[in-house]
């Protein structure tokens, strides 16, 4: 399916890396979801996908239907059924993914902080900006250096100049 670079998305990450298993079941239950996702009976041009074996994307395409607010927070539900189905959260926005080479690894605030002083997360530190709007975002300023992500505010004294 084609989806116009300006498809609404919403990036969930797990506090934990999937398993192969989980991976396969997690992308049955988004194929399912999305198929039947409706905005006021009106079937959405969505999709599901997850990347890195953490991240799951949902996207809507909205130059047909627009993601409504009930829509969306039959979003939330599905999200909060995968998060009990799975043992994993998904709404911590101050759980923060980075790169470690090739590797994607995650931490909460506390212990990024903690990296962070210890020199093993830098300003060069590839990290995910959950917080993209759409697929054209998704795309150029997902996986961004930690100087150029809206995380460093958090941290600001930290690595000030």
């Amino acid at each position: 399916m084609q989806f116009s670079e300006n498809s609404r998305v919403w990036v969930y990450q797990a506090n934990r890396k999937l398993s192969d298993g989980e991976v396969a079941q997690v992308q049955t239950e988004l194929n399912s979801f999305t198929t039947g996702w409706t905005a006021h009976n009106n079937q959405l041009k969505a999709a599901g996908e997850i990347r890195y074996s953490r991240f799951i994307v949902l996207i809507v395409d909205e130059s047909q239907t627009g993601a409504s607010g009930c829509s969306i927070d039959k979003s939330v539900r599905f999200i909060n059924q995968l998060e009990q189905q799975f043992n994993i959260t998904l709404l911590d926005r101050f759980n923060l993914a980075y790169r470690e080479g090739a590797e994607v690894l995650s931490a909460p605030r506390r212990d990024f902080e903690e990296l962070l002083k210890k020199g093993s997360i830098d300003t060069n530190t590839i990290v995910f900006n959950n917080m993209v709007q759409n697929l054209s975002e998704l795309q150029t300023k997902w996986e961004v250096p930690f100087k150029d992500s809206w995380h460093i505010q958090l941290f600001r004294d930290l690595v000030a100049n």
